[in-house]
């Protein structure tokens, strides 16, 4: 059995952490023993989850405010706060994510522009204003929380999907631009997780996962830091076999492998999610 991850004196900080994935990923974090700033959109709701987490008498310190990842100023100064009342941040876990589903041609653009501004660019934002103050210290790890369509052709999921391959490519870039350094990149690629986000959709092949299952693989990467993280773990190999066959072959399995959101939606179980994103245009 390995050792329990020992976070004790680490600062980290976790952006949509009210609820769902980061929560789980801020309760983790705190349990082994980091100090930890959650950020979300709903402050209010950040709050209370730091609350409930400190009153579960968790080892690490933790406190929620409001935080936009659309807008610098608003990750500025997130990370400015948790640098002042927690010290500077080692472990950064960009977690923020929306998603629409449905026919490619049915999206709002309000929805398309949504999930690639949360996305894509929230992430490139937590990265270039995190990144530099961690190479000027010598040390630090961002963590992204990106999906399993970052690799795989996922059918009513096209804006989605595009945001998180952006994120996977934006971040081998930077990884690169970055080898000389201490600072760690990693990359978590789950398939599809029981929370408001994915109510309604298939799971196709893999079985659900529990926002749990996404906070232990946080704190694994965190003791052995790797670049690509997916779960379950089986999908990375299981895509580069597939990569290499005729496209036709390649494109059977895909089907047989990855649910058809199209097909598969129950819209009903997703209308008060995607209420935010407006009705179609």
């Amino acid at each position: 059995m390995n050792a329990p991850v020992n976070l004790k004196g680490k600062v980290a900080a976790v952006t949509g952490g009210a609820n769902g994935i980061g929560r789980e990923i801020a309760r983790a974090l705190a349990q082994a023993g980091a100090k930890v700033a959650i950020g979300d959109l709903d402050g209010e709701a950040a709050r209370l989850t730091a609350e409930a987490l400190t009153a579960a008498g968790l080892d690490g310190a933790v406190f929620g405010v409001e935080l936009d990842v659309t807008s610098s100023s608003s990750f500025a100064g997130f990370l400015a706060t948790a640098e002042a009342r927690l010290g500077p941040v080692d472990v950064l876990v960009n977690n923020a994510g929306v998603m629409w589903v449905g026919p490619f041609d049915a999206e709002p653009e309000a929805a398309a522009e949504r999930q690639i501004t949360v996305n894509l660019l929230g992430v490139i934002r937590g990265v270039k204003l995190a990144a530099p103050a961690m190479v000027a210290r010598g040390s630090g790890h961002i963590i992204t929380i990106a999906s399993a369509s970052s690799i795989l052709t996922t059918p009513g999921e096209a804006s989605y999907s595009a945001g998180k391959h952006g994120v996977l490519g934006y971040l081998k870039a930077v990884r690169e631009e970055l080898h000389r350094s201490p600072v760690q990149l990693s990359v978590i690629m789950p398939a599809v997780v029981d929370t408001a986000l994915a109510a309604g959709t298939g799971t196709g092949a893999a079985k659900l996962l529990q926002p749990a299952d996404i906070a232990a693989a946080v704190l694994a990467t965190i003791d052995r830091p790797r670049f690509e993280v997916t779960i379950p773990a089986y999908i990375g190999p299981l895509m580069r076999f597939i990569n290499v066959l005729p496209g036709q072959v390649r494109d059977l399995l895909m089907r047989q492998l990855v649910p058809n959101q199209v097909r598969e939606v129950d819209r009903g179980a997703r209308a008060t999610y995607e209420a935010q994103f407006g009705e179609p245009d």
